[in-house]
């Protein structure tokens, strides 16, 4: 069977946690090296993760010929820089969210990616491709549910440690950056349409100066989408989406368990309807999808110009939450 057989740029956490081993499970995967500027570093996830290779450094593995794709876990500020470095290096590419610091830097990546046509780039944004996702957006087409009309999120996490590089706010550090790109994408994902304009309010956390509450609205014109985020507040995630019929309700709706059932409610004029979804690691079925495009030379499963656009967002609601008025997403 053909597969990809991709590198992995640092040991951070998400990447050794939870992506590689959910990859190493995907038919058309193969993890064949790890890089890191500790070399020791990348010795010890490599040899835990059963990978061939350990390189110290990142140019050492994006110039190895055997490696097809990279996987981008890196901070965010390095998101747009070692994708571009990987691109060149004639790599496909499958890089964490958010894509870059703002539209403007995603559209350099962008550009890269149309200099080289032949190379698959994308954000990744995993809970797009679990089941209950899938069935959301089923749901949500469907004439049962009616219009779209509103979108409420919650995501949050309790304080991080201090020396975490969420915390800082040149590497793109803060809540809005980290876990509200989430909400944004979602409400693209299920109007199927690019918010107009954005409202928001920002607190700031005084020793750090990254924001660590956000809420927000977006205006799609025909329905909006309400959103709160914090990385300083108890631990929660669930999305509401409300048509002018039915509504449809994600229990867990980012951090999806690998290892048990989902399950969503379809709630109408009855009793609410609980719908349960298989076991899956979205993880898995990231990769094997993007694998399975670079492998058949299709499309990927979400294009880069859904990355870019959310960066849109993202900087509307920086601004609107600066200038305490609505802002254009342009």
């Amino acid at each position: 069977m053909a597969k990809v057989r991709w590198g992995i740029l640092s040991t951070a956490k998400i990447g050794v946690a939870k992506v590689i081993p959910a990859m190493q499970r995907a038919a058309h995967c193969e993890i064949r090296a790890i890089a890191s500027r500790d070399l020791q570093q990348a010795r010890e996830a490599a040899a835990a993760l059963n990978i061939p290779r350990a390189y110290g450094s990142y140019d050492e593995l994006l110039a190895d010929p055997e490696i097809d794709a990279v996987y981008n876990p890196l901070p965010n500020h390095l998101h747009v820089p070692l994708s571009l470095r990987a691109l060149e290096a004639g790599k496909h590419v499958l890089c964490e969210k958010p894509i870059a610091l703002s539209a403007a830097e995603a559209e350099q990546l962008a550009a890269a990616g149309r200099r080289h046509p032949e190379l698959k780039l994308m954000e990744a944004f995993m809970y797009r491709f679990h089941p209950q996702w899938q069935r959301a957006k089923d749901i949500v087409r469907s004439a049962d549910f009616g219009a779209l009309r509103a979108i409420s999120t919650v995501f949050s996490y309790s304080r991080l440690p201090d020396d975490n590089i969420r915390n800082v706010k040149d590497w793109g550090g803060g809540g809005l950056m980290d876990i509200g790109c989430y909400p944004i994408s979602l409400s693209r994902f299920l109007f199927e349409a690019e918010p107009r304009r954005a409202a928001a309010t920002l607190e700031f956390d005084e020793q750090f100066g990254v924001d660590r509450l956000a809420s927000a609205i977006l205006d799609f014109g025909h329905g909006t989408s309400i959103f709160t985020c914090s990385t300083q507040m108890v631990p929660y995630q669930r999305v509401h989406a409300f048509g002018t019929a039915q509504r449809v309700e994600i229990e867990i709706p980012f951090n999806a368990p690998p290892d048990r059932p989902c399950r969503i409610w379809r709630c109408g004029a009855g009793p609410p309807e609980t719908i349960d979804l298989p076991v899956t690691d979205q993880y898995t079925v990231q990769g094997e999808l993007f694998a399975q495009a670079v492998l058949e030379g299709g499309p990927t499963p979400t294009s880069f110009e859904d990355a870019v656009a959310n960066m849109r967002a993202i900087d509307a609601v920086f601004r609107a939450a600066a200038s305490g008025r609505w802002e254009q997403v342009v």
